[in-house]
């Protein structure tokens, strides 16, 4: 997936305006979790969550390094609706990543941070990757790569708790309009799910999010190529992550 650092920090103008009616984005059930006292949520994945991060600045709950898209606005909802509890909070996406490559950096960037919730979004690169040639990878080496992650983690962290995000497409981007987006894409978020339901994981549905967004605006309204989210798109996805959340407890 090429990076998109500049498109998303473009948005960021808007950002404060989204955050400033950002109570619309949880839902009653959302609001209604009994969450812990004390808690670190970990937000790993490719640019969708990187969402134009500054890397560089690398402490918990440091508004710069959250960038402009789902993982910081699901953030503000959690330190602004549960403020009993102590959050901790990290965005350790980066551009471009596949699940292999979150398993070479798995260790700095999760588990000597110690979450006790790791929300994951991956699998869109492992296959545009593949589409465009730049990789050789199937949806059996996702489900392999995929599963051999998690259980890593479990086995590092026996009480983590997981959150999976449905790798998805939004219908109409330019980016997405070969065929094979239509016929081959599916089983990676398939895969997906089979793993978080192995897992035991809270399932964030993406990919219905966007195809029920699809029903009031455009494709451009939501993306401007049919992967990478816009603010429009990033709101949505925090409301659905929030839902998720709160299954955990």
């Amino acid at each position: 997936m090429p990076n998109h650092r500049r498109d998303f920090i473009k948005n960021a103008a808007l950002l404060p305006a989204a955050l400033a009616g950002s109570a619309a984005l949880t839902k009653p059930s959302a609001m209604s979790a009994d969450v812990p006292e004390r808690l670190t949520v970990l937000f790993q994945g490719d640019s969708i969550t990187d969402a134009g991060r500054d890397r560089d600045r690398t402490e918990a709950n440091d508004y710069g390094n959250m960038g402009v898209g789902y993982a910081l606005l699901a953030s503000a909802m959690l330190v602004g609706k549960y403020p009993g509890t102590d959050l901790t909070y990290y965005n350790r996406g980066i551009s471009g990543n596949k699940v292999y490559q979150l398993d070479d950096r798995w260790e700095a960037d999760a588990l000597d941070l110690k979450p006790d919730v790791v929300s994951i979004l991956i699998g869109v690169n492992d296959f545009w990757h593949m589409l465009n040639g730049n990789y050789d990878g199937t949806v059996e080496v996702y489900r392999n790569d995929f599963r051999a992650l998690l259980q890593r983690t479990r086995d590092e962290l026996p009480g983590v708790r997981f959150i999976l995000c449905e790798p998805f497409i939004i219908r109409g981007g330019k980016a997405v309009e070969s065929e094979r987006w239509a016929t081959e894409f599916p089983a990676y978020p398939e895969v997906a799910k089979e793993i978080a339901d192995e897992f035991d994981a809270a399932w964030v549905p993406f990919q219905q999010v966007f195809d029920e967004a699809l029903e009031e605006a455009p494709a451009e309204h939501w993306s401007h190529d049919g992967v990478h989210p816009s603010l429009a798109g990033s709101y949505r996805m925090a409301e659905a992550w929030m839902e998720a959340f709160a299954g955990l407890w």
